[in-house]
This record gives structure tokens, C-alpha cells and sequence, in this order.
């Protein structure tokens, strides 16, 4: 393992360059951030007139730091950092983040001759991250990127690599909410040091690490992002969202990160050819993550859909179809069986299945997940318990509220003593679309029901197309890591 990386994740002395008293600075934020996330190392803030903050003594300058550091934030004006690199790299400091922009990305001379200095310093030996970043979260150690005082501590399979710092707190806020786990997260701006390919090869070899996703807005050597890609996918899978292909985005990405986009074709090419999951949002990236981190490695293909509706089946045909996916018609014993369990009149066995109603006991999920997937053409089910039903169901028993009325806890039992009995995995959609302000209970329920099912390793989506897209993205890394690519 290489050490430097080490001391730059899981860090003992962090110096946090450019800590003010009173209101609100990048410095201030980023140390008070760290604090609220229980960062159990030591501690420095730097600034230049001292005094003290949360108990913690402010040192005038790097240099006045007693011992070594392991780690650096710099948070301090643009002119003053490359001479506070470079206090951090004479401290020992294996790596820094710079959160401080002004650079590059301003299309200015001065910015320019800024970053050079930069990366002069850190050619001197120090890596660095950054500048213009968020810089890093790291759940284990309690490193938190800004603004992120209150992100999970829980650990889990998934890195991420961005170039853009918004997205990476969104994925980290969102990664909280939908049940993804990350074991590193990266936020590296205008990339002057470390950047994607070298990032990419370490997180590829990192055992923490089981799938690795990425945001990029350009590379700056193609040939060897190529060979590092290639190199991953054949050991985990990637998933990769591009930022900056159409014209428009080309000019924004320009002014963001100072990057060149690239032409869509061409990466299309790429990232197909080195087995990388492509995806067209942080949106599709965020489900892809979800599903590669929670669902066995195998190549999908055949899926069931239970659920009540008839049109909700159409549309699940429609879809399906779409991403690649099928939806085998149940025939013979097994389809005796479904129909068996299912409630008369209006339901169907065929696949999709329609329970008919919404409010069929758990029971009768599993027994129908259960009896399904002994189909040898089932990879994988997906169940739609349509609980937003469930509020005028307690409005006509006469209940309280709608949670005395829906039995999400059993649901979420039901699909996973299904996939226990079958060896098929199973996930949720949980749609919604009563979202006026009357109905933020359901929203509430839903949210509940959400963490429910996460807990019993059963990943949920909002829609089919989510659900969809997301099995299609497993399965094709899936295939990728058999040595079979699309």
C-alpha cells in the first residue's frame, strides 16, 4: 500500500490553513465540519493573528505546528498558497487540499502562474488535491469534504472521483438518504497534482474500495486514462458519468475546471471499449452505484415484476425493453402456482404479476416472489408494493395515520425471505405521486419503508425506468468482470 495515500485518507495531524474566529470562511467551515464529524485525529487551525476556536489553539503559521502533520486543508487567499504548500510539505505533511479557487479556472495570467507555482510544489513532494476543490470525505477516518458536517460515518463498498465539488456532496448527501456507502470520496477541481488516472489506479488496487464511480470533465492524458480504465474494469466495476459533452456543456466545463470536454462519440467509444458503465446524469450514476453495491455480480438478464395494475404491467413490458431486459412469460407449474396465491378476480400470473389490489397481505408477495423465481429464466425480481394507497386505506378504517395502516416492515421481510428461498435477488420501486403538502406523510412512510428494505440488502428505486437502468448497469459490469463485454 502505498504510505502517502494512507496518511493522506486516514490521517493523525491535520494543520487547517486559514481558520477565522467569527463568521463564515472555507477555513472556519471545513475545521468546524470536521469537528461535527467526530474526526478523532489531532487538530491544528492556522491563522495569523492566533487565538482560539472550539477549545483548539489557532497557530500563527504552519511552522509553529509542534512535530509533523500528516495531512493539510488550505483554505487561505490564492496568492498565499503555494508558500503555505510549501510550509505543509517542510511539516512532512504527506498531502494537502487546496479548497481555495483563483486559479486556472479564472482564465486569467495571474491565475495561470498561480496553479504553476502550485504544481512546482508539489513536484518538490507533496501530493496535492485540488485547488478549486471540495477536497475529501473519508467515512473511516472522519475526514469530511465542505460542506459536510453531517455526513454518515457508516463505511461502505463505493469511491467516488470528481472532478466537480457539487456533485460530490450531492452524491455524498444523497448516498446517505438512498443507502449508498462510500469508502472515499474525492473532489479535485482543477486536478494540478492528483487527478483522475492516478486516483482511478489507486482506488482500483484499494481494498476498502469495491466499486469505483467517477465524474469527470476532461483528462489530461487520454492514452493512459485509457490503460488505467481498461486495467480497472477487469478487477471492479467503473461507472462514469462525463460532464461537458455538448457544446453548451463544452463552455461550461471550460469555465468550471478549465477542462476540455470532448466529443460525445468519442467517449461513448472509449468507455465502452475499456467495459466502463456509462451513465447520462448523477442521477442514473447514483442508482448504478446502489445496485452494483448491493446486488451479486452476474450478468441479468430475465427479471419479474410484481406489483398491482394492469397498466403498471404495460408499462413495465415497455420499459424493460428498453434497457435491454426481459420479461419471460410464466408458463406451466410455476405460472399454477403464482396464480395460486394471487387474489380473484382481476390479478394475472402471466409476468408482470398483478396482485390486483394494493393492499394484498406481505404473505402473498412472498409466496408469489417465492414461486416465481424457480423460473431457471429469472435473474432478478422486482416488487412494487404501491404504498401511497395506504393512506386512504387508514382513512377508511379509521386510523389514526397512515402508518398504523401499511405494513412496510413485513413487505420488506417478505422480499427478503423471497430472494433467500429463490437465490434471485430482489429490488423495490416505491413510486410516489400524491406530493402535495397534504401528502408529505406518504413521503414520510415511504422514507421509512425505504431504510426498511435497505436494511434486508434489498435495494429500492422511485420508478421501473430507475430500477431498470440500474440492473442493466450491474449486469453489464457483471459481464465486463467474466471477461465478457457488451
Amino acid at each position: 500500500m502505498d504510505l502517502s495515500f494512507e496518511r493522506i485518507f486516514h490521517p493523525r495531524r491535520v494543520a487547517v490553513a486559514g481558520v477565522s474566529t467569527d463568521g463564515f470562511g472555507f477555513g472556519r467551515g471545513i475545521l468546524l465540519s470536521l469537528l461535527e464529524m467526530g474526526f478523532e485525529g489531532e487538530l491544528f487551525p492556522v491563522n495569523p493573528r492566533g487565538g482560539e476556536i472550539k477549545g483548539l489553539k489557532i497557530y500563527p503559521a504552519i511552522e509553529d505546528i509542534p512535530g509533523e502533520i500528516d495531512f493539510a486543508v488550505i483554505a487561505v487567499a490564492a496568492e498565499a498558497v503555494p508558500e503555505t504548500l510549501a510550509a505543509c510539505r517542510r511539516k512532512g505533511a504527506a498531502g494537502a487540499e487546496i479548497l481555495s479557487s483563483g486559479f486556472r479556472e479564472t482564465g486569467t495570467e495571474k491565475g495561470a502562474a498561480l496553479e504553476e507555482a502550485v504544481r512546482v510544489e508539489a513536484a518538490r513532494g507533496i501530493r496535492v488535491i485540488g485547488p478549486n476543490c471540495f477536497g475529501i470525505y473519508c467515512p473511516k477516518s472522519g475526514l469530511t469534504m465542505l460542506p459536510g458536517p453531517d455526513l454518515s460515518r457508516e463505511t461502505g463498498p463505493v469511491a467516488f472521483v470528481s472532478q466537480s465539488g457539487g456533485h460530490a456532496i450531492d452524491l455524498a448527501f444523497l448516498g446517505k438518504a438512498v443507502g449508498i456507502r462510500f469508502s472515499k470520496m474525492i473532489s479535485f477541481g482543477n486536478g494540478v497534482d492528483l487527478r483522475e488516472t492516478e486516483l482511478l489506479k489507486y482506488l482500483t488496487t484499494d481494498p476498502e474500495t469495491g466499486v469505483i464511480a467517477m465524474y469527470l470533465e476532461g483528462v489530461t492524458d487520454g492514452d493512459a486514462f485509457f490503460r488505467a480504465l481498461d486495467e480497472a474494469t477487469r478487477k471492479k466495476p467503473v461507472v462514469i458519468y462525463k460532464g461537458g459533452l455538448s457544446e453548451a456543456g463544452q463552455r461550461a466545463v471550460a469555465s468550471h475546471t478549465a477542462s476540455m470536454g470532448g466529443q460525445a462519440l468519442i467517449w461513448e467509444s472509449i468507455l465502452r471499449q475499456a467495459g466502463a458503465v456509462q451513465t447520462a446524469s448523477m442521477d442514473e450514476l447514483a442508482g448504478a452505484c446502489l445496485a452494483l453495491s448491493l446486488l451479486p455480480r452476474r450478468p441479468y438478464r430475465g427479471v419479474t415484476v410484481v406489483g398491482g395494475g394492469g397498466a403498471l404491467g404495460v408499462a413495465a413490458c415497455d420499459t424493460a425493453e428498453a434497457y435491454g431486459l426481459q420479461l419471460p412469460p410464466l408458463t406451466g407449474e410455476i405460472f399454477e402456482a403464482v396464480q395460486a396465491v394471487l387474489p380473484k378476480p382481476g390479478s394475472s400470473a402471466a409476468n408482470p404479476i398483478d396482485i390486483a389490489n394494493p393492499y394484498v397481505p406481505p404473505q402473498t408477495l412472498e409466496k408469489a416472489l417465492t414461486a416465481a423465481g424457480q423460473d431457471e429464466r429469472v435473474d432478478i425480481q422486482i416488487m412494487v408494493p404501491l404504498l401511497y394507497h395506504f393512506k386512504a386505506l387508514a382513512a377508511m378504517l379509521g386510523l389514526p395515520s397512515i402508518k398504523e395502516a401499511t405494513p412496510y416492515e413485513a413487505m420488506a421481510e417478505a422480499g427478503a425471505r423471497a430472494a433467500a428461498a429463490t437465490g434471485k435477488p430482489v429490488c423495490a420501486v416505491l413510486p410516489n405521486p400524491r406530493r402535495t403538502l397534504a401528502d408529505l406523510d406518504v413521503e414520510v412512510i415511504l422514507r421509512e419503508a425505504r431504510d426498511s428494505f435497505l436494511k434486508r440488502g434489498i435495494p429500492v428505486f422511485s420508478s421501473l425506468a430507475e430500477a431498470f437502468s440500474a440492473v442493466r448497469h450491474a449486469a453489464r459490469a457483471a459481464r465486463r468482470l467474466e471477461g465478457h463485454p457488451d
